[in-house]
């Protein structure tokens, strides 16, 4: 069935085009990601699908199949900035879902009367399986603080929020702009394997590769306004797209040669021509502009003269530092080496970003202290410090910190060529900061830190706003930095090609230091895991051989607990019943409910032994 039909779309600002005459198919079940460079008009083409941007072109079509549900991620939510937490979350058309929202709020204003009528409803909706799964997804994405109001929240918050919101509602087409930014590690491997498993259709665009790798099945790349569209995951991707530059290369040098031959034969010619000359110049110029044209070549190799470094670099000696009853850091020490590539991992809130502040000096610990080699020069690229001038351009930015970069052999690499290495073509470079998108400006404002050419690089978050492609040529970069790095990132795919070991904060001011990259810790602590399941499976099966011993002691227990089940259905009776009385008060309730639902939990284990102790007295 299709889902969505997209005919001859086009979108410009002004004298940029970014598509022209698009067209896409989106059937259901797909999931698809968009993958282009930053400007290239992503977030564009979402906003023209979501009906929130019009489309250009005097036969555009977007159509829709009729009767599904849709819902559109923006990277920015827009959301009520009175709303609570949870009003904005399960603000719904869905009656179940609206049920569910007035309980809660019943409940928050000890409305006992609305309480009662809620349940009632609920009940009648058969509706307590989706507060389940309401419970389940706020929990994943760590959203508790529900009395919170929007206005209060940080952009992050605000992006949960929106994201549960979607996911409690199930639409049948999810339109995802950047859905991984925010989260952190653990939030984005659930997030990647609901979005498997869900009867979802998907179209979204996302920098995040493991995420590309594990969920989509199409991904469609939008290059120079031309979509090309690749079957299979990221890997495929790869592989499609390697053998189509490598054939576009080979066309091109073709053309050139063509071009060659034409470009003589029209020096040549005299200004009167016949018909045939006119129709072989007029073919003179599209020859000529793809001749012009420009291959990808994502590669970057800059051998990098940082900053002389000395013997000492920087030290942490029994840093502690606390906000309140919560620990940051308690007691620790480390020193760092010439070369070292250092992840830092850990929840939202764990501490990682004032982490980074405590190395660099810029908060002071509660005890200990921090010393810093007097030849360390830092790079400091931090989630809220992009501060460009508008009225500038992109050149002056750069030519404002340093006019070029040392490289090894007395080389040197211009702003101008940094620039154009991290994809800011010359005519580009010209361009004021107020006209790029806002993963351009990203992507400036971490040439500003590059070009200060440090010899100890702290990047927090790097990865949130940058595309693939841009991403390709940091991690090149970086592969070939010589000094120091310290990388806090959500970007799996990103920390295992950089980092050597890990610091993995986990919480209370404990760090641990992992011998290894993100991908390795990840499953040595799922290894641990099913060790200590199977370790104690194994316990609750010794335990259930010596009951099979002991034939007396069966029949004992199978009558014992056979007594106990009687018991706890009566006292279940009873307190189901006591839910009738109109003078209950809201407290009252909560408990009667949290007594029922203990015994619930209590009567399903004893039903459970006591099968299995049936099977064995039978026996």
């Amino acid at each position: 069935m299709q889902y969505l039909l997209l005919e001859k779309i086009s979108k410009s600002f002004g004298e940029k085009t970014l598509f022209e005459n698009l067209s896409l198919s989106i059937s259901k079940g797909d999931k698809i990601a968009l993958v282009a460079k930053n400007g290239s008009g992503k977030t564009t083409l979402l906003k023209v699908i979501a009906g929130e941007e019009a489309p250009e072109g005097e036969n555009a079509k977007i159509h829709f199949a009729k009767g599904i549900k849709i819902a559109y991620l923006k990277q920015d939510p827009d959301l009520n900035p009175n709303d609570t937490a949870l009003e904005a979350i399960l603000n719904s058309d869905n009656p179940a879902i609206q049920a569910i929202q007035a309980y809660e709020m019943a409940v928050i204003d000890k409305d006992e009367i609305k309480i009662q009528q809620q349940v009632s409803i609920i009940e009648d909706l058969k509706a307590w399986d989706i507060e389940v799964r309401i419970k389940e997804i706020l929990s994943k994405l760590k959203l508790d603080a529900l009395d919170q109001t929007v206005s209060s929240m940080s952009g992050g918050q605000q992006k949960r929020v929106a994201l549960a919101k979607i996911l409690i509602n199930e639409p049948d087409f999810l339109i995802l702009d950047e859905p991984t930014n925010h989260l952190d590690l653990e939030m984005i491997e659930w997030l990647e394997v609901y979005l498997q498993t869900v009867n979802l259709t998907l179209f979204m665009v996302t920098h995040d590769r493991y995420f590309l790798e594990r969920v989509c099945n199409e991904i469609i790349e939008l290059d120079r306004g031309i979509i090309h569209t690749h079957r299979g995951n990221y890997s495929n991707y790869l592989e499609k797209k390697a053998a189509r530059v490598a054939n576009e290369a080979v066309v091109l040098d073709k053309t050139k040669k063509l071009y060659a031959k034409e470009l003589t034969w029209i020096r040549r010619q005299p200004k009167a021509r016949g018909t045939k000359a006119k129709s072989r110049v007029d073919s003179f110029d599209e020859i000529k502009a793809k001749a012009h044209a420009k291959v990808d070549d994502d590669e970057l190799k800059i051998h990098i003269k940082a900053a002389r470094m000395g013997s000492k670099i920087l030290e942490a000696h029994a840093v502690q530092k606390s906000f309140g009853d919560k620990s940051i850091l308690n007691s620790f020490s480390y020193k760092f080496k010439k070369g070292e590539r250092v992840g830092i991992v850990g929840p939202n809130g764990a501490g990682k970003t004032t982490f980074l502040k405590l190395l660099t000096k810029d908060i002071r610990p509660d005890g200990g202290k921090v010393v810093i080699g007097d030849t360390i020069v830092f790079g400091y690229y931090t989630q809220s410090g992009m501060n460009l001038s508008q009225d500038k351009r992109v050149i002056e930015v750069i030519r404002d910190i340093a006019e070029y970069i040392p490289l090894e052999k007395g080389q040197k690499l211009t702003a101008e060529s940094l620039l154009e290495r991290f994809m800011f073509p010359r005519l580009q470079q010209q361009v004021y900061v107020s006209q790029l998108s806002g993963g351009e400006k990203r992507r400036l404002y971490l040439l500003t830190v590059l070009m200060e050419n440090p010899n100890f690089l702290i990047l927090d978050e790097p990865t949130n706003d940058l595309d693939i492609v841009t991403l390709n040529v940091l991690e090149e970069y970086l592969l070939d930095f010589p000094g120091c790095l310290i990388i806090v990132s959500h970007d799996r795919y990103f920390m295992d090609k950089l980092v050597d070991h890990m610091f993995v904060l986990k919480g209370d001011g404990e760090v641990t230091d992992f011998p290894g990259n993100y991908t390795e810790y990840r499953n040595k602590t799922k290894s641990e895991r099913n060790n200590q399941q199977t370790k104690e499976v194994s316990a609750e099966q010794i335990e259930q051989k010596e009951v099979k011993k002991a034939s007396y002691e069966q029949r004992k227990a199978y009558n014992r607990v056979m007594k106990e089940i009687e018991k706890l259905e009566e006292k279940k009776a009873k307190i189901t019943e006591s839910f009738n009385n109109p003078d209950l008060t809201p407290d009252q309730i909560t408990d009667l409910s949290k007594k029922l639902s203990d015994i619930n939990v209590t009567i399903e284990e004893k039903e459970e032994l006591w099968m299995e102790l049936a099977e064995l007295v039978e026996d």
